[in-house]
């Protein structure tokens, strides 16, 4: 179990389902207090009611209830927002280590998120359209919010709420059940695509959103796969026989996206054999659906020089592939991928952790046979998911977990390894799980979930297996 008193030291973020609760009792107040028609106070609750259901499980929850207030709310509504943020940051923010303080810091402009780029063609790239300055509202966020995604001012300003893999938003962990069976069949297309790859290019995409209400980029790319109309014509098929090539959907974009890959993965290579461009063929290949295969041509390799390939391509590459590795994770229960074979434990012990990515921490929570209380803390989680792989059952507090097995040095550390780490006069009081590359999945603290992260610079490694 993790000390009450340790978790102090540990990473603080602000917990979506806390903000969700704040915001929805604030607009449950404004709705009772408008001067509006009963009936309108109705529908305005119910929305509500709704939006705190359903809202945990996407990035957009807080827009989308906004948006669906009567307009004479929607003022207020999003004061209310802006006030609950602000209340959540001022709470977490004594509690936040100064070198976690100064990863909250703006990014530098290079590396700043960047509006959708167009779509790539086959004959070169669409300018994408300059960026919309945000409206900024009171409180710590200096995003713009903008119900729908589609542009233009008047957002709501918010701090972004915490990820539960790095450069992720919460939304992937609902969807990638869904997209699982597609994401396998167009990664096996070519051998240069895999699902991983495919997984992560969606999440920067799109967060994974489809269907009618799927935001569209200032350029009008659209669905999950952001394509343009162009593109779409050429690569968008029915393959899931529903008598229509769906661009919002799920099954007909995916296979485009893997089509398209595949047709520029295939001519890079060839590029690269003529000694035409350099570089890795799967980093170009991610840098031509972005800016298209001709900004790959003529950069003779990676696009550079122009600034929308430095702020927009460039990092675009790099988020994909570092995520690459934890999609694998994700996806490796939905598709049964292995990642390492039936015989490696840690990595099976990893997969069984990542099973409850977002699952709220709850003290005391979890053990050998799952979560409890509706949810895992540090040790509960490890508990679990070293039983279930190994059936070896493990003391119940991280204190007591730390005797078990033998020490390691932590730069030899395995997927699999516990990570033991904000030690004090009784020993740890935090464990995890390592997933290599220097990151962990864990069960931080108190108003979190199960999430990834790195790996604390005090931590320990220690293997039982």
């Amino acid at each position: 179990m993790c000390s009450v008193i340790g978790m102090w030291g540990l990473w603080m973020s602000v917990d979506p389902s806390a903000v969700i609760v704040a915001v929805a009792t604030a607009a449950s107040a404004i709705v009772q207090g408008a001067d509006v028609p009963v009936e309108v106070k109705d529908q305005a609750t119910q929305v509500i009611e709704s939006f705190q259901a359903t809202a945990p499980a996407t990035d957009t929850g807080v827009q989308d209830l906004v948006a669906a207030l009567p307009e004479s709310m929607q003022q207020s509504a999003e004061q209310a927002v802006a006030d609950a943020t602000q209340s959540v940051a001022e709470m977490i923010e004594p509690h936040i280590p100064a070198e976690a303080a100064a990863l909250l810091e703006p990014a530098p402009p290079e590396l700043a998120p960047q509006p959708p780029a167009a779509r790539p063609t086959p004959f070169g790239i669409v300018p994408p359209v300059p960026p919309v300055a945000p409206t900024p509202a009171p409180g710590p966020g200096t995003g713009s919010a903008v119900p729908g995604g589609t542009g233009g001012g008047g957002g709501v300003a918010l701090p972004p709420m915490p990820a539960i893999l790095p450069g992720t938003t919460l939304a992937p962990i609902g969807a990638i059940a869904v997209f699982a069976p597609w994401l396998k069949k167009a990664g096996a297309l070519c051998d240069g695509v895999t699902a991983p790859v495919l997984a992560a290019l969606y999440s920067a995409e799109n967060g994974f959103r489809y269907g009618p209400t799927a935001p569209v980029s200032p350029v009008g790319a659209k669905g999950p796969g952001q394509f343009m109309p162009g593109t779409w014509d050429e690569y968008g098929k029915d393959v899931d026989g529903d008598g229509r090539a769906d661009v919002l959907g799920i099954a007909d974009p995916v296979m485009a996206s893997g089509n398209l890959l595949c047709d520029n993965y295939k001519l890079i290579d060839d590029w690269k054999r003529r000694g035409l461009v350099e570089g890795d063929t799967l980093d170009l290949t991610l840098a031509a659906y972005n800016a298209g295969v001709g900004a790959v041509r003529r950069s003779g390799g990676m696009p550079s020089g122009h600034p929308d390939y430095e702020n927009q391509t460039k990092p675009y590459v790099a988020k994909i592939r570092a995520s690459e590795p934890v999609f694998a994770r994700m996806l490796s229960p939905f598709l049964g991928l292995g990642l390492g074979g039936a015989g490696d434990v840690g990595n099976r012990i990893v997969d069984l952790a990542f099973k409850f990515l977002g699952l709220p921490y709850v003290w005391g929570g979890g053990n050998i046979n799952g979560p409890s209380g509706g949810g895992f803390d540090c040790s509960g989680l490890t508990s679990h998911a070293v039983f279930a792989a190994t059936g070896i059952t493990l003391p119940r507090t991280s204190e007591t977990q730390w005797r078990v097995g033998t020490e390691i040095p932590l730069q030899l550390a395995r997927p699999g390894d516990l990570l033991f780490g904000n030690w004090q006069a009784g020993g740890p009081g935090h464990v995890a799980i390592y997933i290599g590359g220097g990151q962990m999945v864990h069960a931080p603290t108190t108003g979190d979930v199960v999430r990834v992260g790195a790996v604390f610079p005090d931590m320990k490694a220690r293997r039982i297996i």
